[in-house]
């Protein structure tokens, strides 16, 4: 079933360590996936880098949709405000933590959600002021993984046709090759 996209609420998602030199591709990566899977914004943490946030303005501007992005230089000030004032519930993507399927049996879906995704170690104190520590799979894997299969079981998928409106490009499904359209052919 999954979170439609009709609701109220946000889907945020933290990026914590971002390391400018080592994690390019792969913080590029999670943002446009967390945008591509209906969360409403990416917020990056660790190295101030403008270059994922150039890149996910350009993807929205091109593809459609409102996405925010923007730069935290004190997440776990941000985690702290966010779990003291109880109006989002923060979900912390971790291979430590319990059963994807049991959280999302408890996940409600008419509440703003803020989720925690790490690169470099994680603080202690994460696990703490989170609601929920979510375990996608109790081996190593990619954040940007983890972040697709959770949004995609949280998700209502179908709902998200609607969402990227206003772009310059669109991309018709098809059976084989490219089908694109540009806003002069619509």
């Amino acid at each position: 079933m999954g979170r439609s996209e009709n609701m109220n609420t946000s889907i945020s998602v933290l990026r914590l360590g971002h390391r400018r030199e080592r994690d390019k591709r792969i913080t590029s990566h999670l943002g446009l996936t967390a945008r591509a899977f209906g969360a409403d914004e990416i917020i990056l943490s660790g190295d101030e880098d403008p270059s994922p946030l150039l890149t996910w303005n350009s993807v929205s501007n091109r593809f459609g949709g409102e996405f925010i992005c923007r730069y935290e230089s004190k997440p776990l000030r941000l985690l702290r405000k966010t779990a003291k004032d109880k109006n989002t519930l923060i979900v912390h993507l971790t291979m430590y933590g319990e059963k994807m399927e049991e959280i999302l049996k408890k996940l409600p879906f008419d509440e703003s959600i803020l989720i925690v995704v790490g690169g470099t170690k994680v603080p202690g104190e994460v696990y703490g002021l989170a609601d929920y520590n979510v375990s996608i799979g109790n081996q190593p894997h990619s954040e940007v993984a983890a972040l697709a299969i959770f949004l995609n079981n949280y998700v209502d998928i179908d709902s998200l046709n609607n969402k990227f409106s206003g772009g310059e490009i669109k991309v018709v499904p098809t059976k084989r090759g490219k089908n694109i359209l540009t806003l002069e052919e619509e």
